[in-house]
């Protein structure tokens, strides 16, 4: 963290630095422990960013959780390609839903991956955007 600080005074001395916590937790964590998880987080995070997993993985570890299932299996073609791409990435599904077709792929990875439930990483509401038939 003090690096990216030192850079960023680098770059603009006047800018003000922030540093906030950022705490991981999760709106049931009873629901997670000892059960089969699949975990969705942040697609750029962990596609291009270079994060074999986020937030979400974590909080189900710390949760309890049983098993993280590896979505790589089940995944729809295009979900397969972003592995493909990305081979750093542990055993999370990246929320890719850039386009409707991408959604789709991601609610088809979603349903195909034995898991009773999933732990969303991602900064946006994921059940807005797809219908998981998991917890």
């Amino acid at each position: 963290m003090q690096r990216v600080a030192d850079a960023c005074r680098r770059i603009n001395p006047r800018a003000p630095v922030l540093r906030a916590a950022s705490p991981i937790r999760l709106d049931d964590a009873q629901a997670v422990r000892g059960r089969r998880v699949l975990v969705v987080e942040d697609g750029p995070s962990t596609t291009h960013g270079g994060m074999p997993y986020g937030a979400g993985y974590v909080a189900a570890v710390r949760a309890g959780a049983e098993r993280i299932v590896d979505p790589r299996p089940y995944a729809a073609p295009q979900i397969a390609a972003a592995y493909a791409r990305y081979p750093h990435l542990g055993p999370v599904l990246p929320a890719l839903g850039y386009s409707p077709a991408q959604v789709e792929a991601l609610q088809a990875t979603i349903a195909a991956v034995p898991a009773d439930v999933v732990v969303s990483g991602t900064p946006i509401d994921l059940a807005a955007l797809i219908r998981p038939d998991k917890r």
